[in-house]
């Protein structure tokens, strides 16, 4: 199983990103996915969960209502659209995947067994 994560970047405040993680060696609807951010000096933190389906969606508080998470099992990819950035959200942001449905932890890094190289983002104020 491999994990490609990509479209990290330098935005200034309020401007948006989209990251984008590419899937391969596995099947992608027997994954739940998620995505976790770690800035500098600071623990690996949970940022958003997605079940196979998309039915469910799970965020972290300090995200709601400005991040999005989204998969499109039809191209193995996994989607986190970021609006209104802010230097808080300066981190490495990581794709995830555990196999089978369980939603059981899903906030916990030991939660999951596959993990992308993360993708940098930093946001200016």
């Amino acid at each position: 199983v491999q994990l490609q994560a990509f479209g990290g970047g330098l935005v200034q405040a309020g401007g948006s990103l989209r990251l984008s993680c590419v899937a391969s060696g596995l099947t992608f609807t027997s994954y739940v996915m998620g995505w976790f951010r770690q800035a500098p000096g600071k623990e690996r933190e949970f940022v958003a969960f997605i079940n196979w389906s998309s039915s469910i969606t799970f965020y972290t508080d300090s995200v709601k209502g400005r991040f999005t998470i989204s998969r499109d099992n039809a191209m193995n990819t996994l989607y986190l659209q970021m609006h209104s950035l802010n230097p808080e959200d300066t981190a490495i942001y990581y794709c995830t995947a555990v196999r089978g449905y369980s939603m059981s932890n899903y906030y916990r890094t030991d939660h999951y067994d596959y993990w992308g190289q993360g993708t940098e983002v930093t946001v200016s104020s």
